[in-house]
């Protein structure tokens, strides 16, 4: 007959412990890994826009624009030339030297200068003309890159957030698992809930951040979620422990109210409390906070210690 023993009479060696460490660094190291390519993979997966994939009305805005620049450079040119033209005319009406040809080159700038003046005035009519729809493009195309950042992030966050959720589910099931079957691999168990925790941490100063000032609120936020959920392990322990604490009373032959060493004897010497009670199924004297009855072997008011125990505490 096998007797099964509790998580905590199980003495764990350094050199368990040891790898219980390392495993969990390992583990932690995976874990990051994984939690960065995960964004990695949800970048690759969802598609954002780009600003260079223009539409219609971006098209006909930018050849307006081009228009506008050639126009203006057609006009600078044909300045300069009128402007030399018009010099070269005077200074030959100055100097009473013939000046017909030159009349006519002066005549001909000027009628550049108006050519490209009026297709200036043309292009710059085209670019407002098209820059309403073209604006309203944009607007559109700048909503749907912000849409595709947001899903991203979101994307991202669920997926790291399912990571992390699964991993601590899995942790708990395995020191869960452990403890029932009081395994020797229970530290390994161990190991996987903290890198776990670890990870938890994590991800929370790593989107908290985003949301609160790391040096304000971020740190008090990190903090009270640190301290809520160890009261809350605290408080789950302590329910453990008031289960399991009679029955390791009476196995080290303790009273399992008070652990006082008591004997052969029905009350305790220290708290005066009876030890012994009748079986609930066959009435026979029984330890109180034994898990089963030593003559019929049933169950019948095994709670009974530590309820009573709890009520103590």
């Amino acid at each position: 007959m096998s007797i099964r023993a509790d998580v905590e009479d199980i003495q764990t060696t350094r050199s368990e412990k040891l790898l219980a460490v390392l495993l969990a660094a390992f583990l932690l190291l995976g874990g990051v890994w994984t939690y960065q390519k995960i964004d990695d993979v949800v970048r690759a997966h969802v598609s954002v826009p780009s600003f260079a994939s223009a539409g219609p009305a971006s098209l006909r805005l930018q050849e307006a624009q081009r228009r506008v620049a050639a126009a203006t450079e057609r006009r600078m040119r044909a300045l300069q030339d009128l402007e030399l033209n018009r010099e070269a005319y005077r200074t030959a009406l100055e100097a009473h030297e013939p000046a017909a040809a030159l009349r006519k080159k002066y005549e001909s700038a000027q009628a550049e200068l108006a050519n490209t003046e009026s297709e200036l005035a043309a292009a710059q009519q085209a670019v407002a003309a098209a820059q309403p729809a073209a604006q309203a493009e944009q607007r559109s195309l700048s909503e749907r890159i912000d849409k595709a950042y947001h899903r991203q992030q979101r994307d991202s966050f669920f997926a790291r957030f399912g990571l992390v959720v699964l991993w601590i589910a899995t942790s708990f099931g395995l020191l869960l698992w452990g403890r029932r079957r009081a395994s020797r691999w229970f530290p390994l168990a161990g190991s996987v809930a903290a890198s776990g925790t670890i990870m938890a941490f994590v991800l929370a100063g790593d989107y908290l951040t985003d949301y609160l000032e790391p040096f304000d609120w971020g740190i008090a936020a990190i903090a009270l979620l640190g301290i809520v959920a160890t009261l809350l392990l605290y408080w789950g322990l302590q329910r453990y422990l008031i289960r399991r604490i009679p029955q390791r009373r009476v196995k080290r032959h303790q009273c399992p109210f008070c652990g006082y060493p008591v004997g052969a004897n029905a009350h305790c010497e220290a708290c005066g409390r009876e030890v012994l009670a009748a079986c609930t199924t066959c009435e026979s004297p029984r330890r109180v906070g034994v898990a089963y009855c030593g003559v019929c072997g049933s169950t019948g008011g095994a709670s009974l210690g530590w309820l009573e125990l709890s009520s103590s505490t």
